[in-house]
């Protein structure tokens, strides 16, 4: 999912929010990676009329792109899984410290249903500039990652503890922080 407007990192940060340099590459680099080191077969991309750049960057790396109207995530989600179809694993763009290991692990969780990976609440708390959503999940508040995947039966949650997955970019300092993040495991 690479249609954001990014409007939390302005003024500071003024390019396409999947283009924002975190550790050197853009944060969609690190998500690229991180799937092309699992076994996800094919790349989509959902972009949105925000994101020209950010559309000839990905097709560039071959990676296909699926053009969305740029309604927000709901309704960008709905175009593209009307495009690529069911069961699909989908991450959003701002997740640069995400791993391939994630991406598996999700994979053999999901099983075939839908499942939303999710962080405890001080996880997310421990790295994040600030946490905006919330939900509840058997009795603890946890965050949800924007690592999911979309099957075609059941819908569910997985809490890892896992700070990696914790941080998605949203403003300023969480781009630092991720940075920070991604030196210190070099």
């Amino acid at each position: 999912m690479c249609g954001g407007r990014g409007t939390r990192l302005r003024p500071e940060i003024e390019a396409e929010k999947p283009l924002v340099d975190v550790g050197g590459r853009p944060m969609v680099d690190h998500v690229l990676g991180a799937l092309r080191e699992s076994r996800i077969e094919r790349l989509y991309a959902a972009v949105s009329p925000a994101t020209p750049d950010t559309a000839a960057w990905l097709a560039a790396r071959n990676v296909t792109v699926i053009e969305t109207a740029g309604e927000g995530y709901v309704a960008d989600l709905s175009e593209a899984l009307d495009v690529v179809g069911r069961p699909v694993l989908t991450v959003t763009a701002d997740l640069p410290l995400l791993a391939a290991e994630h991406v598996d692990r999700a994979l053999d969780a999901a099983d075939g249903r839908s499942l939303s990976v999710c962080v405890p609440l001080s996880v997310a708390e421990s790295v994040a500039t600030r946490v905006e959503t919330t939900v509840e999940h058997d009795g603890s508040t946890v965050v949800p990652t924007g690592l999911n995947v979309v099957g075609k039966r059941g819908d569910r949650r997985a809490v890892w503890d896992d700070r990696w997955l914790a941080l998605n970019v949203n403003r300023p300092a969480d781009r630092r922080q991720a940075s920070r993040l991604l030196s210190d495991s070099r």
